[in-house]
């Protein structure tokens, strides 16, 4: 078999949770309604005659999270309708971004290598199709609660070359929206929808003549085993000297494979032009320089700092917080804790033994500080003793394991803490937290 280099190019949206839908003043809470179709108005159900006003936090947020990712800004840009018929969009169209999107041109770091940010723009959500069977007829209901909910969509290049690379920047991305505090991005709800589209080459200076677009994965995990399941279906017809056809494919966690969904659409099938409803939207200096403003300290900045001013574990203190408004809070106490000459790395420690982090600031600094003084002294186990502990600790609790496979930072913390009761001592919890991340793999 000849050696075939994967292009990967990778889309990600992110549903905003702003209090609003993106052009009406609908609420914006469809996991939570408690019936269907209650947080609807004519705008949102594309009634005739009914006129969208964009949400300007959802562009806010969109500017924020664009000059986090390092993305060059069009000052000039505007909304575009995105034609196509699905029961679901009621209007018949989406109101999107095509050629003038508000972020474009940035770039993640990888361990593999850079991956290049085309474009990040800003869009509605679609209506949520629900499969019942009533009366025994099978029937597909529609709950337009969603509909036009705010939803970033966030376009590489193909630069990424092997499944482990993309499950590593779709992890890197989730840890920036959590930290901007602008999405949930929970993937069970489809607050973050992962798309993967992958091609195979035997030369690299060539891009292949096809894309295959892996839709709607839900788990970083499942992302990795299904490019790597795609990867293996095309090398396979690339053998027999056919081309794999341009299409749409699903992935079933279950059998293990991709499965065609519908042939894919090039940009020309959704026949865009520029939405006349809405006037073009300049972004003024004042107004990008307000974000900017707003704009937290970048996420791995923040941890490097750390890591040279406390000589803090990154993996570790990672786990203490996902929001900036928690990282400034932990920042706070760093430097009380200083003045109380504590050893920061130490609190660090004792902070993820407690499993303190999204509650953390409901205490003071010295109720924390005091806690901390009074923690018994770091006992002694061996490997053997502490294998055997994780072990148990995996093995009874296998939800736990999956939910942090799956991008969950809460479930190491749980695991740590069953393995703690396990072992009825009090240990160095970076110790204990690198042999669960070791196993687990």
């Amino acid at each position: 078999m000849k050696k075939y280099l994967p292009i990967i190019g990778m889309e990600i949206h992110i549903e905003l949770k702003t209090a609003s839908k993106m052009f009406c003043s609908c609420k914006n809470d469809p996991f939570f309604a408690k019936k269907p179709n209650i947080y609807t108005c004519p705008v949102c159900l594309g009634l005739p005659g009914a006129l969208p006003v964009p949400n300007k936090k959802a562009i806010d947020w969109t500017l924020m999270f664009g000059l986090a990712l390092n993305c060059q800004i069009n000052k000039f840009s505007k909304f575009d309708r995105k034609h196509y018929f699905y029961p679901d969009l009621p209007k018949g169209y989406q109101i999107s971004q095509y050629d003038l999107p508000f972020c474009y041109d940035g770039k993640i770091n990888t361990s593999e290598g850079a991956i290049r940010i085309r474009r990040i723009h800003l869009e509605e959500d679609t209506g949520k199709l629900i499969h019942s069977t009533i009366n025994g007829k099978k029937v597909t209901l529609i709950d337009f609660n969603r509909s036009g909910v705010p939803l970033v969509e966030i376009v590489t290049e193909p630069d990424i070359h092997s499944p482990s690379q993309a499950k590593e920047y779709a992890k890197k991305l989730y840890q920036i929206i959590r930290y901007l505090d602008i999405s949930d991005a929970d993937m069970e709800k489809g607050q973050m929808r992962l798309e993967a589209n992958i091609s195979l080459t035997i030369d690299k200076s060539v891009l292949p003549n096809y894309k295959v677009e892996l839709k709607n994965i839900n788990s970083f995990r499942f992302l990795e085993k299904a490019i790597e399941i795609e990867i293996k279906r095309q090398e396979e017809i690339l053998e027999t000297g056919k081309t794999p056809v341009q299409e749409t494919r699903g992935y079933n966690a279950e059998k293990n494979i991709t499965y065609s969904q519908r042939s894919k659409e090039d940009a020309a099938d959704y026949r865009y032009f520029p939405e006349p409803d809405i006037p073009p939207i300049k972004i003024t200096e004042n107004w990008l320089l307000q974000i900017k403003n707003q704009l937290p300290k970048n996420y791995d900045q923040l941890l490097d700092d750390w890591s040279k001013k406390y000589h803090l574990d990154k993996n570790l203190a990672s786990l203490l917080f996902e929001t900036s408004s928690q990282a400034n809070w932990l920042e706070e106490l760093f430097t009380y804790g200083q003045k109380q000459n504590i050893d920061i790395s130490k609190l660090v420690n004792f902070l993820a033994n407690k499993k303190l982090q999204v509650t953390l600031y409901r205490d003071d600094y010295e109720k924390i500080i005091s806690s901390f003084k009074q923690a018994t002294t770091v006992a002694n186990v061996s490997d053997e003793e502490l294998n055997k502990a994780v072990d148990e600790a995996l093995k009874t609790n296998p939800q736990a394991v999956a939910d942090y496979k799956n991008g969950k930072k809460n479930a190491l913390n749980f695991l740590l803490g069953q393995t703690m009761k396990i072992l009825k001592k009090r240990l160095d919890p970076s110790l204990v937290i690198k042999k669960i991340v070791e196993k687990i793999g």
